[in-house]
């Protein structure tokens, strides 16, 4: 099933920018739940919790910068039927602490919660910082749900997904200022892509679908307009659950497009969103081409997000190449063409720290 979302896609028209939509939004959501807890790794208020730490002090716990304890903290309080909610940047979810992840949480599939901040290129604090390996590692974990957010509206509405999963789960969270691209009448729905863009039902045989996630979905929102004004049919799906990944919307999406497909995530092209898609190819014998934008086997380095984007092809222009690249026909767009959604850049005063 897909969220359907007609009013996007269709031309430059303002976009709301909402200042840290997680942080007072979190703060509410816990008044009437109890059972939810907060632990972070000295990293309190660069997640966006420091201020639910003081309304809420009795029900936060500061692990220092230790995330292996932390992880394992974290699955005693699940045993004894508390929801912990941990909040640092993604790397520190995943690769120190993945021991205590795998045997601690995932084994017993307990209700533990990894909100994981600074996805993919999102910040400028280079390899240490940059979580582009995350999905490829955590898809191999069974028992593990994993989202990923692209606005504000997922932001705010990804808390009641998460609550209502009996086992963990891992998120790609976003903090700061943001776009909202997304009705908040549309709230963010486990294994349900998003349609984005005009009515598909009449496309013929040979249109392209694209997928992507992340703050990559805003990218291709810029590229799109501009490359249907060209005479290309193009479908665009966002997709915000990576695991499990059996929405029957997107399979039947991809049987549909006859004129190839292109995934394109804020991660390595390598275990993410194209290899998800690849793997449901090829278990339904779809034999339609597939380009896959992403990091190709390569750290990124510090930069600001719209200079990294543009660097490793993970931008709208990148998103336009690859669609001349499958209809073997030049589009002639260049930079002024592309539709401008975001209204300030997106390492802003909202953030503390760049890191």
């Amino acid at each position: 099933m897909t969220q359907q979302n007609p009013a996007t896609e269709e031309g430059p028209t303002p976009v709301e920018l909402v200042r840290r939509p997680h942080l007072q939004n979190f703060i509410d959501w816990s008044a009437d739940k109890p059972e939810v807890l907060v632990l972070t790794a000295d990293l309190t208020n660069s997640c966006e919790v420091g201020p639910w730490r003081d309304t809420y002090p009795e029900r936060y716990f500061s692990m220092g910068m230790a995330e292996q304890n932390m992880m394992g903290f974290a699955a005693g309080l699940a045993r004894e039927g508390f929801e912990p909610w941990l909040h640092t940047f993604a790397v520190f979810l995943y690769r120190r602490p993945l021991d205590q992840l795998l045997m601690s949480v995932a084994y017993p599939s307990l209700p533990v919660r990894l909100i994981g901040f600074l996805p993919g290129v999102t910040t400028p604090g280079g390899v240490t910082h940059q979580a582009i390996d995350d999905l490829a590692v955590l898809r191999a974990v069974p028992n593990l749900t994993i989202l990923s957010t692209g606005d504000a509206t997922e932001v705010e509405s990804v808390l009641d997904v998460i609550h209502a999963q009996p086992g963990p789960v891992y998120v790609r969270m976003l903090r700061g200022e943001m776009p909202r691209l997304f009705p908040q009448s549309e709230p963010f729905a486990l294994g349900r892509a998003r349609e984005l863009g005009p009515d598909h039902s009449a496309y013929g045989p040979d249109h392209v679908l694209v997928l992507t996630e992340g703050i990559c979905t805003e990218e291709a929102m810029r590229a799109l307009p501009a490359v249907r004004e060209r005479g290309v049919q193009v479908r665009h799906l966002h997709i915000s659950t990576l695991k499990p990944f059996d929405d029957a919307t997107v399979l039947d999406a991809l049987a549909a497009a006859g004129g190839g497909v292109v995934t394109m995530e804020n991660h390595l092209r390598t275990g993410g969103l194209g290899s998800a898609v690849a793997e449901v190819m090829a278990d339904a014998g779809i034999g339609t081409r597939l380009v896959r934008l992403g990091l190709d086997d390569t750290y990124a380095h510090g930069a600001s997000q719209g200079h990294l984007l543009a660097e490793y092809g993970l931008d709208a222009a990148a998103l336009v190449r690859a669609v001349e690249g499958l209809t073997g026909e030049p589009l002639g767009i260049t930079a002024e063409d592309l539709t401008e959604l975001r209204v300030a850049d997106v390492h802003s005063t909202a953030k503390a720290e760049a890191l």
